[in-house]
């Protein structure tokens, strides 16, 4: 890690929230009691989309469940004398296994996602795996076959507003043949791309009057510029980072982007290893906090090892200390916690 990142992280009272699917681990970051940077992980298989809807609630979609996990501590509380807050899995939607990406909680408290599989988006149901809400014009069909790898989604005040897709293939594994340059950014309301071009974009996301994008395929961190008098979107680069970029953050001046070391077997002969071999550069595993003023890293994080992928992370405001609960130790069992004894009468 960068000397000052977990300063960086007390100074601004925020934390990260990391998926990778790969290893199955969830990680919580943040500054320890010493100063130094504390790691907490917890394995989910294939753990994937994060959404931070509020300090003390985050989601996360993983194989087949979607969880959504609820700081137990009430403020100013600790756990072992260190942790600040502690997320416990409180509610579980078994969808099955549907390749979840991006997820996001609707105006009205449901949840949505990215419905990699089946093309589309989606929200839980209480009798059938899920309930589909929009999918892109050109998907002729829900099937079960990842057509145009739809994987990213931009929420605004509880509404989906673009997602992100490999291509606008409508054949099984179409998406395969155009990740060097069929990536697309869709406006969710009206269907239309605003955006093409690109090489397997992922997470859209909106801040600061801007629609930010990662053009993964070539390591490439920037903004959809819209198209006037008849000219086309264009996507302007504000950093190039280098690997495989999926997983951006906001917070303050600053963008959290995750990067991940390339599968060469399914990611080869992309802009990236042109931009890799052209910096003398060898692709990375973490994250980098970016100036959105001068494009610059300031601050990372870097795995190295065996875990090689990322796939997203999020902000958690107003924490410092995060640690989180799993289904794979007996520490869920002997957290018990209860609220207040409820006074008004029982149904009769």
């Amino acid at each position: 890690m960068s000397p000052g990142l977990p300063g960086f992280l007390a100074a601004n009272r925020i934390s990260l929230a990391m998926s990778s699917y790969q290893s199955g681990k969830f990680y919580l970051l943040g500054q320890n009691v010493d100063g130094g940077l504390m790691v907490h992980e917890r394995f989910f298989r294939k753990a994937m989309g994060i959404c931070v809807s509020s300090k003390d609630t985050l989601l996360l979609a993983t194989l087949f469940q979607i969880v959504k996990f609820h700081n137990t501590l009430e403020p100013g509380q600790q756990i072992n004398n260190v942790f600040d807050a502690c997320y416990v899995p409180r509610e579980i939607h078994v969808t099955g296994e549907l390749d979840a990406h991006d997820i996001g909680v609707l105006k009205d408290g449901r949840t949505v996602f990215v419905n990699t599989l089946f093309n589309c988006l989606a929200t839980p149901s209480d009798r059938h795996s899920f309930t589909p809400v929009w999918k892109p014009p050109f998907i002729s069909k829900i099937v079960k076959e990842d057509r145009c790898h739809l994987n990213g989604l931009a929420m605004q005040d509880g509404v989906p507003r673009y997602v992100t897709a490999v291509s606008k293939s409508d054949t099984i594994d179409g998406w395969r043949d155009r990740r060097a340059d069929g990536g697309i950014v869709m406006d969710v309301a009206s269907g239309e791309i605003v955006a093409e071009g690109l090489s397997m974009p992922h997470s859209p996301r909106l801040y600061r009057d801007r629609l930010w994008v990662l053009n993964s395929g070539a390591g490439e961190f920037g903004w959809i510029e819209p198209g006037t008098r008849g000219r086309k979107a264009k996507f302007r680069t504000l950093a190039f980072c280098p690997g495989f970029l999926r997983g951006l953050a906001f917070h303050g001046n600053y963008a959290f982007v995750g990067l991940s070391r390339p599968r060469y077997q399914r990611f080869e002969g992309l802009e990236l290893d042109r931009k890799l071999a052209k910096t003398d550069s060898e692709p990375w595993c973490g994250v980098q906090v970016i100036d959105l003023d001068t494009g610059a890293c300031v601050h990372w994080f870097r795995l190295d090892g065996p875990v090689g992928e990322i796939y997203d992370l999020g902000v958690v405001p107003g924490v410092i200390r995060p640690m989180a609960l799993g289904f794979a130790s007996n520490d869920i069992l002997g957290l018990i916690t209860h609220g207040p004894l409820e006074d008004t009468a029982l149904p009769a």
